[in-house]
């Protein structure tokens, strides 16, 4: 019974959450998924190597091209419990300031993107470069960090002086971050976790290509939202709707309702105008606020 009310509370925990938790949600159940299996396969004594490669990204085409799903599903793969931690905790911490700016599809598809651009990097850069010959036919790619650092640029392009608070270094620019995170990773392309530096560049360019974009009218993300609605919308039933029935109700809750939906709209629009205006600096911490709760709707 009680297994039963947990999984019920994690199904609408997951159906009520907003797309930062969901992604959460995905990446963690994947995680101990893989990892039970992995046990269990090494409890009878079978490699769990070749199994678990087949959700990886290879760097070989030869071996992508058996394999194109793992371009989607390597994003949702994590090597261990401090990969997919510290991952997530980026996730969540700039999952939820990217929501202040941008909408909950924008992150869904930027999540995509970033790990795609990632992943594509990887994959020429293993091919271009002499360096990486040796370790092409077995080097393989899993990992949320292209993704996360594309969520990190993208809102670092659209508020480079928004402050962040870090524990040893105390109030820092979110382009700070960014910069330092893009350096390091260029210094690291030659180390042992070369595809996963070069991978986080490709990521960067995906969130500063989409923040970019946006500026400019276009949204980089769409092609991939429609896909991603269109995927959903087939699995569906059709629900057929009932016959609308006219019934008269309380029409002075009606006017107070619709009055008040209103009035937090103008309020949330003219948030947003200071916002464009000034910058995220410049709101106040009620305003901050209320653009996040309308953010989560």
């Amino acid at each position: 019974m009680a297994a039963d009310d947990f999984i019920t509370n994690l199904k609408e925990n997951f159906r009520q959450g907003n797309i930062v938790t969901r992604l959460l949600y995905i990446n963690i159940g994947v995680f101990l998924i893989c990892s039970l299996m992995g046990i269990i396969l090494m409890l009878f004594k079978v490699p769990s190597s070749p199994w678990m490669n087949v959700l990886e990204l290879p760097a070989w085409w030869e071996k992508f091209i058996r394999q194109p799903w793992s371009l989607i599903t390597y994003m949702f793969m994590h090597a261990d419990v401090l990969h997919i931690l510290f991952n997530m905790l980026w996730l969540y911490w700039f999952g939820k300031l990217f929501l202040s700016f941008f909408s909950s599809k924008h992150l869904r598809g930027l999540y995509l993107l970033g790990g795609i651009c990632g992943g594509v990097l990887y994959m020429i850069s293993y091919h271009i470069f002499p360096y990486f010959e040796h370790a092409l036919p077995t080097s393989f790619l899993l990992g949320a960090s292209a993704s996360v650092l594309a969520i990190v640029v993208a809102v670092a392009v659209r508020e480079p002086n928004y402050p962040v608070q870090l524990l040893l270094f105390g109030t820092v620019r979110l382009r700070t971050i960014a910069l330092v995170i893009i350096l390091l990773d260029l210094m690291l392309i030659t180390s042992g976790n070369a595809g996963g530096h070069i991978s986080h560049l490709g990521g960067a360019l995906a969130g500063w290509w989409f923040a970019a974009g946006l500026r400019r009218g276009t949204d980089v993300t769409r092609w991939l939202n429609c896909v991603i609605d269109f995927c959903m919308g087939w699995k569906k039933p059709v629900v057929r709707k009932p016959k609308m029935k006219v019934y008269y109700g309380d029409k002075q809750k009606d006017y107070d309702f619709n009055a008040r939906k209103k009035e937090r709209e103008a309020e949330v629009d003219r948030i947003l105008d200071k916002l464009r205006k000034s910058g995220y600096s410049s709101l106040s911490e009620e305003e901050k606020k209320r653009l996040f709760d309308a953010s989560k709707k």
